[in-house]
């Protein structure tokens, strides 16, 4: 099997094939061609990876405006986007530091060149190296620990094995945290069993690995163990605090994304 790295257009790549969803221009026909074998499964994913990256820059302004959260840890945050989490946050205020971790190469190589500056860096992590990437130098070099922190996890879970294993992961970040933090999560949720076989069936053979797992929206609700979450609740993305964005971009039971924020502390 070939290597999935930078240099392997031939083969899809995740964070091309966000980026594709999304209506971003880095991708490639293999890319395209896996997007289009999962859309004539879920006709819906489009929508529901769009409203998936609007719930996290609306996350990231609710905090910073409302709680005065300048810190903002990213994970999973793929190939960059038309607006960014450091640039919502850095709008609002100028001091905001953010960290955005990514097991990806090609997202580590675009992010750096695109994003990286004195108040943003761009480190290699996934999930389950969340713990070791917060006690680090170049975090703490951006990243007062003594000072609220927002981590999200937004569509980032899909490389741990199954809620119970990101729970867990949830649970190390929460103690590292200290109080007025924020926990943010979201995951993919079908509560049809025909269309999550097919669905993961396709985004597994186009990354050629595990991943893509959707879950039951009760595993999502777990993630957050008995940590209080800000209103609304676990809800889907679209659903959270939409503000001017477009309510009708919710999923459906076949298909959709579930999030939440926890407060830490």
């Amino acid at each position: 099997m070939p290597q999935r790295d930078a240099l392997d257009v031939a083969s899809p790549n995740r964070a091309r094939m966000s980026n594709y969803l999304l209506g971003g221009k880095d991708h490639y026909g293999a890319d395209r061609e896996a997007c289009q074998r999962l859309l004539e499964v879920v006709p819906s994913a489009r929508v529901v990876a769009v409203a998936a990256h609007q719930f996290l820059l609306r996350v990231t302004s609710h905090l910073a405006r409302e709680y005065g959260v300048c810190q903002f840890v990213v994970f999973g945050v793929g190939l960059p986007t038309a607006v960014g989490v450091h640039q919502v946050a850095q709008s609002i205020d100028a001091r905001a530091r953010v960290v955005y971790a990514d097991d990806d190469p090609l997202a580590l190589v675009h992010c750096r060149a695109l994003w990286e500056d004195w108040r943003t860096v761009v480190q290699r992590a996934g999930p389950l190296e969340a713990g070791d990437l917060l006690l680090g130098p170049e975090v703490r070099r951006v990243i007062d620990m003594r000072l609220p922190v927002a981590v999200t996890f937004v569509s980032a879970l899909h490389s741990v094995s199954g809620h119970v294993a990101a729970a867990r992961v949830l649970e190390g970040v929460a103690s590292l945290l200290p109080p007025g933090s924020f926990l943010v999560a979201s995951h993919l949720v079908s509560e049809e069993a025909r269309v999550r076989r097919r669905a993961e069936a396709v985004l597994q053979q186009a990354v050629g690995g595990p991943g893509g797992h959707a879950w039951a929206r009760s595993e999502v609700a777990s993630l957050f163990g008995s940590l209080p979450l800000l209103t609304p609740g676990l809800v889907d993305v679209s659903r959270w605090r939409p503000g001017s964005d477009r309510v009708d971009a919710a999923g459906s039971s076949a298909w959709s994304e579930y999030g939440a924020v926890a407060v830490v502390g």
